[in-house]
């Protein structure tokens, strides 16, 4: 039960960076993500905050590339990007160094304001930038925000994170990353 729940959010990651619907990821498409991602809260890319998260997630790339033995230039499917993910960043060793700094950056350009916490507003500019149906946003927040204050933690947004992407438990906060499963 827990691989199929890890490869459905598999699936659902894959599907957000394939923005074309071509059924293969390119560089180009994660990048795309990030790009996105800048625009929605009016951040440059040559910004520090902007240079560590298109830096970030050409780590990702870069890592999911190599776990293939693929070079950096070749498009990768469905199903080689649940092996890659899951080589590199489930049961691999390179979810901290690599794609945990990138879920950082993101989440720290979700607090607009530094103050360390991601309101509704924020995360419905991220989920967007994501491709999540407009409805699912706020569900998904309400999941996410346990405790019903207002507001997620940027810490608690960045192990939501690594919920989605590495826990089998069906009952983790971090599945409602995206909305509903």
């Amino acid at each position: 039960m827990a691989i199929d729940l890890l490869n459905h959010k598999l699936d659902r990651a894959f599907d957000h960076i394939d923005a074309n619907g071509n059924g293969v990821v390119e560089r180009e498409d994660l990048l795309g993500l990030g790009a996105r991602i800048l625009v929605g809260f009016g951040e440059s890319p040559t910004s520090v905050t902007g240079a560590s998260l298109v830096g970030g997630f050409d780590g990702i790339w870069s890592t999911l590339s190599l776990a293939l033995e693929r070079d950096g230039d070749s498009g990768i499917a469905r199903e080689d990007f649940r092996k890659g993910m899951t080589a590199a960043f489930v049961t691999g060793d390179r979810y901290d160094p690599v794609f945990r700094p990138a879920t950082v950056a993101v989440a720290e350009l979700c607090d607009v304001d530094g103050d360390g916490e991601v309101g509704p507003a924020e995360f419905r500019t991220l989920l967007c930038a994501f491709g999540v149906a407009y409805d699912d946003v706020d569900e998904a927040f309400d999941r996410l925000d346990r405790e019903g204050r207002g507001t997620l933690t940027v810490d608690g947004l960045v192990q939501a994170a690594s919920d989605y992407y590495r826990s089998g438990d069906p009952n983790a906060a971090g599945n409602w990353l995206f909305g509903p499963l």
